[in-house]
């Protein structure tokens, strides 16, 4: 799926809209604490489900569910350099939430 597929109304959600956001982190971001970081953010800005994992190809992915400001929130984190490892991009689509998720994991 690509950030075209993303639906206009899930793009434009007010601040307090619920929304998924998820986002492909790329860089060196394996192996140097990068998903307990990201879930230790997700728990500091409050009103975030979802989680964090490793893929094969070196990129973290992270899926949040909350408000749109929250989600939006943890993706400037993801960006602004504050993280461990290096970030050298990050892609990330929105769509309206699924739910399913108790608390924010570290997979």
């Amino acid at each position: 799926m690509t950030a075209s597929n993303t639906k206009a109304d899930d793009k434009n959600a007010g601040p307090g809209a619920a929304v998924r956001m998820t986002a492909w982190v790329r860089g060196r971001v394996q192996g140097v604490g990068f998903r307990w970081f990201t879930r230790a953010e997700a728990l500091r800005i409050g009103g975030v489900e979802g989680f964090v994992i490793n893929l094969r190809d070196g990129r973290v992915q992270v899926v949040a569910e909350g408000g749109r400001m929250e989600c939006e929130r943890l993706l400037e984190w993801l960006r602004a350099g504050d993280t461990p490892g290096s970030v050298s991009g990050v892609t990330e689509i929105w769509h309206q939430p699924r739910g399913g998720y108790d608390g924010f994991a570290i997979r």
